[in-house]
């Protein structure tokens, strides 16, 4: 295995599997999506679905890898598009979960700034003197004392 997918999870002695646990050889695989186990081969040297590997190099295929083969055949047959259009689709779509993902985790980054501000904004304000007397703007109507000095006679 090349460490890409998420491995199998021993939980409670239990082995729990994952839509992209590698379990299907390629032959179950070919009947599940559909296809010719020749095709899936062609898909592997092309680099549309890239299966994990055994130790012995023999292909081993999650479902998710079973859901892109019928997404690449919905393509291929369906809307005709070739195989080079189809893995250039692909490429994009990964990039889109990618940035997603990475929009998500710098949303939550400015979230955490945001809530770690407010928390220091509030400390200062706590922090201030309170014996001092706030300042309250004259009212309206209020009488206006105009002091003018003495002058000196000369």
């Amino acid at each position: 295995m090349d460490g890409r997918r998420n491995q199998p999870r021993f939980g409670n002695g239990a082995y729990q599997l994952t839509d992209e646990t590698p379990v299907y050889v390629i032959s179950v695989a070919a009947q599940l999506s559909g296809l010719h186990p020749q095709t899936l081969r062609q898909y592997d040297r092309l680099g549309l679905v890239s299966p994990d590997r055994t130790a012995g190099r023999g292909r081993r295929y999650s479902a998710r890898d079973i859901e892109l083969l019928r997404t690449v055949q919905a393509l291929s047959q369906d809307e005709g598009i070739n195989l080079a259009g189809i893995k250039r689709i692909i490429e994009l779509e990964n990039q889109v979960a990618a940035l997603q993902q990475r929009v998500a985790e710098l949303s939550a980054a400015v979230d955490g700034a945001a809530a770690t501000l407010r928390a220091r904004e509030a400390q200062v304000h706590a922090s201030y003197r309170r014996d001092l007397v706030p300042y309250q703007a004259p009212q309206s109507g209020s009488a206006l004392v105009v002091w003018r000095p003495k002058r000196p006679l000369d």
